[in-house]
């Protein structure tokens, strides 16, 4: 084969695989909404008390089961059994949102705000996974960044837990939904690029960060927007 001809043909191969990868993660990710909605209706309805009983060991606790499933799904990234598992993923992360959705519900305009947080990620979801997708920039060291900025919000998360100020609550979630945004970015953009071969791992990743993303915007809207009876 002539070496242009095979260069070509190797790289239209390539382009193919990432074309794949990418349309693979938005289903996945697409797919995963229904349990996650599914969980978010049935923690609406449960009683988180006993988490407010115990809040550090409540939240050692979600954090070993996020952590195990998180585990299990990266060690099925390339079979089925990936994807049962990133669903039964999203229903539990659905679940959890529970307590915060039953915050906002004691607001007047909470479902409108839970719409508008909603309306609001998916806008920056596209907007972000659009530049990804069309950007030539090298974007590689984004993820130095956000790897740092991961530290000092953990540190911050976990520092909150017993300072529990309202106002530095709000500036964590000023940052988590812009960490989460350029979350998203880096990682299409990883996708777009080739540097991802799982969609699996692909979509659980983005999805993390969409729920953080829409997290931090509800909680940002009902301190400034919530409208109590």
């Amino acid at each position: 084969m002539h070496p242009n001809l095979e260069t070509a043909y190797q790289t239209t191969g390539m382009a193919e695989v990432r074309h794949k990868v990418l349309r693979n993660t938005y289903g996945l990710l697409g797919l995963s909404m229904i349990p996650t909605v599914m969980g978010a209706i049935v923690g609406t309805n449960m009683n988180f008390g006993f988490l407010a009983g115990s809040p550090i060991i409540g939240m050692l606790a979600i954090l070993a089961v996020f952590y195990g499933l998180v585990f299990a799904i990266e060690k099925n990234r390339y079979s089925s059994a990936g994807v049962f598992l990133m669903l039964g993923f999203t229903f539990l992360m659905g679940l959890l949102l529970g307590p915060l959705l039953q915050l906002a519900f004691r607001f007047s305009n909470g479902g409108q705000l839970i719409m508008t947080a909603g309306a609001a990620t998916a806008l920056v979801f596209f907007v972000m996974a659009g530049i990804a997708t069309t950007t030539k920039r090298d974007l590689s060291g984004l993820g130095n960044f956000l790897t740092v900025g991961a530290i000092v919000l953990m540190v911050a998360v976990v520092a909150n837990i017993f300072l529990r100020m309202p106002a530095f609550q709000l500036m964590i979630s000023a940052a988590f939904a812009l960490f989460s945004s350029l979350m998203i970015l880096w990682q299409v953009k990883v996708v777009v690029d080739g540097g991802e071969d799982s969609y699996i791992s692909a979509a659980l990743s983005i999805y993390i960060s969409i729920y953080n993303l829409f997290t931090s915007l509800l909680q940002l809207l009902l301190a400034f927007a919530g409208e109590r009876d």
